[in-house]
């Protein structure tokens, strides 16, 4: 099984390729990324996360369970909610668990892209599973959780992470 980044990769700094070929290796590639992510104890994960700047993420969040390939995010209401949240490559030195602070987010959003035979996906989310999108898109363009705190908030959770 592949690794999880961590930050300090600049995979996790870069924005991930459009997926092309909705082949076997994909639907391979999204097996095995549940299969990390579950391992990991996680609600999401991201091709960058595990080293393959494609735009793709699978979740298991709020009783939903799915991937999305070159997905586009809308917020549709941006009222702004404060909860916790963690990521796997943002783990604690020492214990390797996620290190966690609250981080706003928008509501609710919508999310298209296409599944793993390129059928177009439309999910209109609230709550954890907007969350779960949110942060799994940001990956994809190259952002982490981090910078959605405010500046002491970051360097707090940075300073704990390898």
């Amino acid at each position: 099984m592949r690794d999880i980044r961590v930050v300090g990769d600049p995979v996790l700094r870069t924005p991930a390729e459009p997926v092309a070929d909705f082949d076997r290796d994909l639907r391979r590639m999204i097996d095995e990324m549940f299969d990390i992510m579950y391992a990991a104890r996680g609600v999401g994960l991201a091709g960058p996360q595990i080293g393959v700047s494609k735009r793709l993420f699978v979740y298991d969040c709020s009783s939903r369970k799915g991937h999305m390939i070159n997905p586009e995010l809308v917020v549709d209401d941006d009222t702004e909610v404060l909860d916790e949240e963690g990521c796997l490559s943002v783990p604690d030195r020492e214990t390797r668990a996620p290190i966690y602070a609250r981080t706003p987010r928008a509501a609710g959003v919508t999310v298209r892209g296409l599944d793993r035979l390129g059928r177009p996906i439309r999910i209109r989310a609230r709550g954890m599973l907007a969350r779960c999108f949110q942060h799994e898109t940001d990956h994809l363009d190259g952002r982490l959780y981090v910078d959605r705190l405010a500046r002491d908030a970051a360097r707090k959770v940075l300073l704990q992470a390898p």
